[in-house]
């Protein structure tokens, strides 16, 4: 059966407690997986895409602890609405799994369905506790703040089914992850793995870009005080215009072999999507992050921002109106960083008193024409080895 690891579970946790103080653990293995697979064949199915997939997965192993399946209207509304759930739980971003109306009609309230990925294969099962109808512009302006369909998040809320499902839910298959497979670990699995290196503080990162040297600079300002550095890359899905996943992990991978000190760094990937939430989704990442076994967690500037759609440090302003108990994972800011040529290193405003004409600063624009025209980009704005992959897929190599 589905269970909880409880804070007793010594070898699964470190001090810091998951988010609702244990970590769930709803994927089913042995016997139950195959009883559970014999009753699927007979169950009206959900076909998932690539988002509902992962976030399935993310429910069943812990990453969104202390949620045991998709949101239920109580919890959805009072996320929405408050940041919290219906209990109080300090929660950012609703988790719900949308069908349309013909799909919801084969669906009955206390029975089970069946989810299959996008290849028609059994991922888990779904215990149907609530169905019911949300206000997708709602939604958009409180939690993307914004009802364009320009950002990506709110394009993606729109073309959804109009009820939602809640329910606990229980994983029988992972979706697959080609190529991340050495790199994939469970929160018990990170945690195990963070007491066996013996630290006792770990900083989280969280990207969906490959690491510059700002990245970088952040990245090891914060390590001079950490035991561990959890850098920790999103791998579900992005906007069609992000950096491949498979080429950032190679960038990632060049960085840690040969600018980390071995023994202090982990890389590991997160399977979960991106919402280009924002705030919202900054301290939610952060919470994901708590689940993980990290203490710390690193916020920069507009963190899982898109299209100027937030204000550079909001997320900022966000994390400090929540109280430290609720929170439980604490946030290290930076500001953006660069490289000052008068300072002759990496900087921030907070520490470099020149002119933004010393700092070299590309646009997302630029970096793809040089990379197009076979040029290198600047050492001061990427190390040579991730300029050398990034022109490898541009020019597609």
């Amino acid at each position: 059966m589905p269970r909880t690891i409880e804070p007793s579970d010594g070898d699964a946790l470190r001090s810091i407690l998951p988010h609702g103080g244990r970590l769930i653990d709803r994927v089913l293995t042995g016997p139950t997986s195959g009883e559970a697979e014999e009753r699927a064949r007979s169950l009206p199915q959900i076909s998932l895409n690539a988002r509902a997939a992962s976030d399935l997965e993310c429910l069943a192993s812990g990453v969104f602890s202390p949620l045991q399946g998709f949101m239920g209207r109580a919890d959805y509304h009072r996320v929405v609405h408050e940041l919290r759930l219906k209990n109080g739980m300090l929660w950012t971003l609703p988790i719900t799994l949308a069908v349309d109306k013909d799909e919801g009609a084969k669906l009955t309230e206390g029975r089970e369905v069946a989810l299959l990925g996008s290849d028609g294969e059994l991922l888990g099962l779904l215990s149907v506790e609530e169905i019911f109808a949300y206000d997708k512009r709602e939604e958009a302006r409180l939690v993307y703040c914004t009802e364009e369909t320009r950002h990506p998040g709110v394009q993606y809320l729109f073309q959804r089914g109009e009820l939602l499902v809640g329910g606990p839910v229980s994983l029988i298959r992972r979706p697959s992850l080609p190529g991340f497979e050495d790199y994939y670990c469970t929160p018990a699995e990170t945690r195990r793995r963070f007491m066996e290196r013996g630290w006792r503080t770990v900083v989280g990162f969280q990207t969906r870009n490959p690491i510059h040297r700002s990245h970088e600079y952040i990245q090891k300002c914060a390590l001079e005080l950490m035991d561990g550095l959890l850098i920790h890359p999103l791998v579900g899905r992005t906007k069609l215009d992000d950096v491949p996943s498979e080429v950032r992990l190679r960038c990632y991978r060049v960085l840690e072999e040969r600018y980390f000190p071995k023994e202090r760094v982990m890389l590991s990937v997160f399977p979960g999507a991106m919402r280009y939430a924002g705030p919202r989704e900054a301290v939610f990442h952060a919470l994901v992050r708590k689940n993980y076994g990290c203490t710390h967690f690193i916020v920069g500037r507009d963190p899982a921002g898109v299209g100027g759609y937030y204000q550079p440090y909001a997320a900022r302003d966000l994390f400090l109106g929540l109280s430290r108990e609720e929170l439980d994972i604490t946030p290290l800011f930076f500001d953006e960083a660069f490289f000052c040529r008068r300072c002759d290193g990496m900087a921030s405003s907070k520490t470099c008193p020149h002119e933004s004409s010393e700092r070299v600063a590309l646009s997302g624009t630029r970096v793809r024409e040089l990379l197009r025209s076979g040029e290198a980009l600047p050492e001061e704005f990427t190390r040579p080895e991730v300029s050398e992959i990034l022109a490898e897929w541009v020019q597609g190599g």
